[in-house]
């Protein structure tokens, strides 16, 4: 209890602060809530006139600063001497995702009145000439470029979420925006927690000047981190002090340790009469389970991460399974209510399609999963649900941390691993510190926790670390891209581009790393000599020796690589012969077992992907993927005629005819792949002669000296990479600017003197990743005289980009289509041949993947003929991915109604091609 004299001095100095900011304590007071420390400095260097990075925890209450240089805007700016207020200015309010920028115009709105804020994202434009505009990131980045009038009078910028310019597909973005932003404009930078919130704001002042830095690891909430390991849930740490040491509760060690020691002796014990020696699989706690213990520990609302789309929709219907229900009467009637009122544009036989009753029933008792798979529609009731309450358990993928604000007071981690879109990688201290960010609300929650699902692979120790690290390093992606060049080049010029691309946090960090690259290379030198010694050999030449080991596996693994695309095509021709009522083995995979074929075509187009029934009475289509050996009629049984599928009846009773066969389920065998013979590869042969008869194969320490020559010739490998990187970076964007240009002025986009051609002003107003493939399309007249279906089809392959590798070429739409997307692959090809030559990053590839569902559905077919139409996936397309691909697909056509490149004849059919889009679940979106 603080003493009279205390509270009198501090009355004292509240009273002398309001005097020197004025504007922040009006601000405070229509606030209702005191400000925080960091809020508080943040501000008052903000109506000093200081630009502001502020760095705090998700949910701290970053935006209240941003919220203030709306306020500063509003009010005129500093006041003048005299006491009266300047003229009114204007303040742009940045996010990264238009979702963002929904919330935080809805949020202004409410506290400023409709007129004096306005929003502007590639599907909105409200009030553009507002005083405050909310808009992402990109629509600003296009008004610096075009010399927009609304950049008049742009006293404040704010960026919210500003550490996406790590981000590298976007990134860029943001690093274009605080490089082109006038001078006169004040940034007020709004990023997550990074630990290097001081180089970061080094470089924002070499380039906008004067800038405070605010940082925050203070959470609101305090956060409690947990393990539940089997049904027993223990605390991370015994307490605060323990966490700042990393110290695990010892409790929780010995526990894990025990488990871990009972599953191994379990192993070593006999199988039984098999007499192997597999023993008892750990199994962790059902999520079910899970979900009802947090309820009755009173943990819900929770978010549970589960890095995979089928396994968070796997989780809604074992939940529900399971009999679960978290809703009382009330709720599942709002929960009615709401639902029905947002769905009612998509029209009802796509609903069906989309599984609309199964979520509905799902949402009603209180569980949903939230993923990029999802119709956007159905995510953003999700979320609507989560945050007023009434959908208490959501399992989601790592999008969700990235999106919209939806806190919880229970986050759940169920692995800390996660697949990257190469491979499946560790959760970084960053990523972990994200996902548990969401945990505890801010005025709700007295506490939020973090919940850990303990496995034989999960250490207490590793996840103390995560837990306890703040390294979360901020890194540019910034990179020049054709568009940014002919657009510096045409308001800058040349030279002075130049120099602006220098001054890029880019180089700033790659200035600042040369030196520690230079020192990493030169330890690795001595080490790669001492590694020499290690492996020398009295018997001969070992580097020699080991060159053959070397070429030894590398012609194993093509002949390998080889077989495997034998046994595909194999597969496909087997499944392009099978008839209705055939009964094959599906070898592996989740679908493995025995299956009748329900309908062998696919709709004409790609590769066969057969309907079928498996025994387990699952109905879908299966691909060449799901066999490794070709697909073999086993049986025939009689399918009825109209057999549907989706009744639960009808696949009961043929599930049981396919078991009547008596056909064994696995036929001997578990899966395994058939492996092709390579000892009878001439040249493989040849090598395994040469090293059996080098001296060095006689020597008793070979496979040591193999170790040490496998290490040297990693870390060689490794000092290789690191010598390029430091020749390339001193200078590299300039250098990689100047190839670019070199480019652009041969291809005609520049001219000889550096002027900007007609061609190259096209250029310039094309945003997208293959901005140098759409214009050369343009030029080409490639899209010309197609048809709207068509030209949507065409330009499809510019945009799309499978989740991941598929062999085969995507079949197209019989037609002018099929010319137009040879004729954009060879420009391609010569775009890509230029590129290597200049060493230049190569234009990705087109792909035709997406080709035959926007087309489909642009002339107007079912929503689910077009989801079964997608090329790269198993089953169905997810109707989120299909929603996300044609808006990208519509905003390359609305490029292309603008542009003054394109003939009258193109901007009219794009026209067409967008109205013919914007239907059904796609006008949601249009709306």
């Amino acid at each position: 209890m603080s003493s009279p004299a205390e509270r009198y001095a501090a009355a004292r100095r509240r009273a002398a602060q309001s005097s020197m900011f004025p504007a922040l304590d009006e601000f405070a007071l229509d606030l209702g809530f005191d400000l925080d420390d960091f809020q508080r400095e943040a501000c008052q260097s903000l109506e000093r006139g200081s630009g502001v990075l502020v760095c705090a925890p998700t949910g701290a209450g970053k935006t209240v600063v941003g919220e203030f240089a709306v306020h500063l805007a509003l009010r005129g700016g500093t006041s003048a001497p005299d006491g009266e207020q300047g003229p009114r200015r204007k303040c742009f309010y940045t996010t990264p995702i238009k979702a963002l920028s929904n919330q935080k115009y809805h949020d202004l709105v409410a506290r400023y009145g409709a007129d004096q804020v306005g929003l502007l994202t590639g599907d909105n434009a409200i009030n553009g000439d507002a005083p405050v505009v909310v808009m992402t990131t990109e629509v600003l980045r296009n008004m610096l470029y075009a010399g927009s009038s609304t950049l008049d009078g742009l006293a404040y910028v704010v960026m919210d979420e500003v550490h996406y310019l790590a981000d590298r597909f976007r990134g860029g973005v943001w690093e274009e925006v605080i490089i082109h932003l006038p001078a006169s404009v004040t940034l007020v930078s709004l990023s997550a927690t990074v630990s290097n919130a001081e180089e970061f704001a080094d470089w924002l002042v070499t380039v906008r000047g004067e800038t405070s830095v605010v940082v925050s690891e203070h959470r609101p909430v305090p956060l409690w981190q947990h393990m539940l390991v089997g049904k027993r849930m223990f605390d991370l740490f015994h307490d605060a002090d323990a966490a700042r040491k990393h110290d695990v509760h010892p409790e929780l060690l010995r526990y894990t340790r025990d488990t871990a020691r009972r599953l191994e002796l379990g192993e070593g014990r006999s199988a039984g009469p098999g007499g192997g020696r597999r023993g008892p699989r750990w199994r962790g706690p059902m999520r079910p389970d899970i979900v009802d213990r947090l309820d009755r520990e009173g943990l819900l609302p929770a978010i549970l991460f589960i890095f995979s789309r089928a396994g968070c929709d796997a989780a809604v219907q074992q939940c529900l399974a399971a009999g679960l229900r978290l809703t009382t009467p009330e709720e599942r009637a709002e929960i009615r209510e709401v639902v029905e009122s947002r769905v009612t544009a998509i029209p009802g036989e796509d609903l069906s399609v989309l599984g609309y009753f199964e979520w509905l029933d799902g949402l009603e008792r209180g569980l949903a999963a939230h993923h990029a798979g999802m119709l956007p529609a159905f995510k953003e009731v999700v979320e609507e649900l989560f945050v007023r309450g009434l959908v208490k358990a959501v399992f989601a993928t790592e999008t969700l941390a990235l999106g919209i604000n939806m806190p919880a007071r229970c986050v759940v981690l169920e692995r800390l691993v996660k697949y990257n879109g190469e491979a499946h990688v560790d959760l970084t201290p960053g990523e972990y510190t994200q996902l548990t960010g969401r945990a505890g609300r801010r005025g709700i929650d007295v506490e939020g926790h973090a919940v850990v699902v303990w496995s034989p692979e999960t250490d207490p120790r590793h996840v103390a670390g995560l837990a306890s690290t703040r390294t979360y390093p901020l890194r540019s992606s910034f990179r020049p891209s054709y568009n940014m060049a002919v657009n510096l080049v045409g308001s800058v010029g040349a030279e002075p581009a130049r120099a602006l691309l220098e001054s890029s946090f880019a180089q700033f960090q790659a200035d600042r790393s040369v030196v520690g690259l230079a020192r990493q290379v030169q330890r690795n030198t001595e080490t790669i000599e001492a590694y020499a010694v290690e492996a020398a050999c009295h018997h001969g030449d070992f580097d020699e020796y080991f060159a053959l080991r070397v070429a030894i596996g590398d012609r194993e693994r093509a002949l390998a690589r080889q077989g495997q695309s034998q046994r595909k095509a194999a597969a496909v021709t087997s499944l392009e012969r099978l008839r209705v009522g055939d009964v094959i083995r599906v070898p592996s995979g989740r679908r493995a077992g025995l299956a009748v074929v329900l309908d062998p075509a696919a709709g004409g187009f790609g590769e066969p992907r057969p309907l079928v029934l498996t025994q387990d009475r699952w109905a879908g289509r299966v691909g060449p993927g799901d066999f490794t050996t070709p697909a073999e009629v086993l049986a025939r049984v009689r399918v009825p005629k109209n057999f549907n599928h989706r009744s639960p009846g009808a696949r009961r009773d043929l599930a049981a005819a396919v078991a009547a066969t008596g056909l064994d389920r696995h036929g001997g065998r578990r899966g395994g792949r058939s492996r092709q013979p390579v000892g009878d590869d001439h040249r493989l042969s040849q090598l395994r002669t040469e090293l059996r008869r080098h001296p060095c194969h006689a020597c008793p320490e070979r496979e040591e000296h193999a170790r040490w020559a496998e290490r040297r010739r990693r870390l060689e490998r490794d000092t290789e990479e690191l010598r390029q990187r430091v020749a390339g970076r001193t200078g590299s964007l300039a250098r990689t600017f100047d190839r670019i240009v070199a480019l652009l002025t041969a291809r005609g986009y520049l001219g000889g003197t550096g002027e900007v051609t007609d061609a190259g002003r096209t250029l310039g107003r094309i945003w997208s990743e293959a901005d140098l493939l759409v214009a050369e399309c343009l030029r080409r007249g490639v899209w010309d005289g197609l048809s709207p279906a068509e030209l949507a089809a065409a330009v499809s392959v510019v945009v799309f980009e499978a989740r991941r590798d598929v062999d085969e070429r995507a079949s197209l739409p019989r037609g002018p289509v099929v010319d137009a997307v040879d004729e954009t692959l060879k420009l391609w090809g010569d775009i890509e041949a230029d590129e290597s030559g200049r060493g230049l990053s190569v234009t990705r590839e087109p792909d035709l993947g997406f080709a035959w569902p926007i087309y489909r559905w642009a002339r107007g077919e079912a929503l689910a003929k077009v989801l079964a139409s997608g090329h790269e996936f198993d089953g169905e397309m997810p109707a989120g991915d299909f929603v996300r691909w044609a808006r990208q697909v519509v905003d390359l056509l609305g490029q292309l109604k603008d542009s003054g490149g394109a003939s009258v004849e193109l901007r009219s059919t794009a026209r067409q091609a967008i109205a013919a889009i914007n239907r059904g679940v796609l006008a949601y979106h249009a709306a």
